[in-house]
């Protein structure tokens, strides 16, 4: 069966059941917490567990790495539709050791893509216009500079309100041990 056809056929028996009421909630979250994690799948049940975080704790925006890659990007809207718009007062980066990102190749990925059927002429033309592939489809070197620097981003954007701590953690993809890189109350503390 194929993916969708077995989602289908698995949600009508979920809506029969009424299975969906043990994780019914409020869209607001009620930790006021909009954490920003990788998209890997070993911690697509871990990280909410090892954080003790429920359905309806927490507003969750993935990206690979965790990173913050534009100041006025899509991650960072997200994370300002959370705070202005449904109530969340603090921000947790979560990146994670083994991360697949730290090994990223853009020329790679790239060779990837043509072999998938992208014509090297459309990467060649996107090059040309002045979009840096290589730039775009680059990794980071170090899991605890990627979150600093994610942290960074948002901690120093114009728009973000001077009350919200701005965290950075790492967890253990195999244990869902965490890790503090960053702790935002310290840097409120400091500023006074």
């Amino acid at each position: 069966m194929r993916n969708l056809d077995e989602i289908l056929a698995f949600n009508r028996e979920f809506v029969a059941n009424q299975e969906y009421e043990k994780y019914q909630t409020t869209k607001f979250p009620d930790k006021r917490l909009v954490v920003l994690s990788c998209m890997d799948t070993r911690l697509e049940e871990l990280l909410p567990k090892a954080m003790n975080m429920r359905n309806g704790d927490i507003k969750h925006v993935k990206s690979a790495g965790a990173i913050v890659s534009h100041p006025f990007g899509s991650i960072m809207r997200s994370i300002m539709v959370a705070i202005y718009e449904l109530n969340a007062e603090e921000v947790i980066v979560v990146g994670h050791y083994d991360c697949g990102m730290s090994a990223l190749d853009s020329k790679k990925t790239m060779a990837k893509m043509t072999e998938k059927g992208v014509n090297a002429e459309t990467l060649s033309t996107l090059q040309h216009a002045g979009i840096n592939l290589n730039k775009w489809l680059r990794g980071f070197d170090c899991v605890d500079d990627s979150v600093k620097s994610s942290v960074e981003t948002i901690k120093n954007h114009p728009l973000l309100p001077p009350s919200v701590a701005v965290h950075g953690l790492l967890i253990d993809p195999a244990t869902g041990r965490l890790d503090v890189v960053v702790n935002g109350y310290d840097y409120l503390e400091a500023r006074g």
